[in-house]
């Protein structure tokens, strides 16, 4: 309806163009996607739904400073792939949809999102995804202190308790930001 038409109080709809649909062929990459998808849902509904929440927590830990580098979910996707055992196309499947989902839902899932996925798992695989989240966020060589506290919700919400937080981020001590900044200062001095 026109601006005119509106407002002069006659209100006659203008005439809808036909629309004619067009058939699509499918391209190789829309062929390809949906092979990889066929393939996720043949997994067991557990193992896609700890692989799903995994992946989910990477790119929580990978989205921290509000930016996922190329490099960070490069990593992700070789960790999918290691972690899950699954062909790398699949991991990068899992890892868009995730980072997708973080993005949209970040705040109000990643809690209940990492909470559902420490259902089930034994220690060493809570610790194993505490440290994957370390070297997602450590992969341009520095963590900032953002990232840091990020991780240390996930460590939490891991339950995880302090004597493993510390070990864990001991093993990453020279790749904080701040510890990286006091030392350049002592050289300085």
């Amino acid at each position: 309806m026109t601006l005119r038409r509106f407002f002069s109080g006659t209100p006659k709809p203008d005439p809808e163009p036909e629309l004619v649909p067009r058939p699509v062929a499918p391209s190789e990459e829309t062929a390809t996607v949906r092979r990889i998808v066929s393939e996720l849902e043949a997994l067991p509904p557990d193992r896609a739904r700890h692989l799903a929440g995994f992946a989910y927590i990477l790119g929580r830990a990978a989205n921290s400073d509000g930016v996922t580098t190329d490099e960070e979910t490069a990593l992700m996707e070789k960790i999918v792939v290691e972690h899950g055992k699954i062909p790398e196309a699949q991991a990068v499947l899992v890892v868009e949809i995730a980072k997708q989902q973080e993005r949209l839902l970040g705040g109000t899932e990643d809690y209940l999102v990492t909470r559902e996925w420490v259902e089930g798992t034994s220690l060493e695989e809570r610790m194993d995804l505490f440290r994957c989240c370390f070297l997602i966020d450590a992969v341009d060589g520095s963590i900032s202190a953002e990232e840091s506290a990020v991780i240390n919700e996930i460590a939490n919400e891991l339950l995880l308790d302090s004597a493993t937080i510390a070990s864990v981020r001991g093993e990453f001590t020279d790749r904080y930001a701040v510890v990286q900044a006091m030392r350049a200062e002592n050289a300085k001095s």
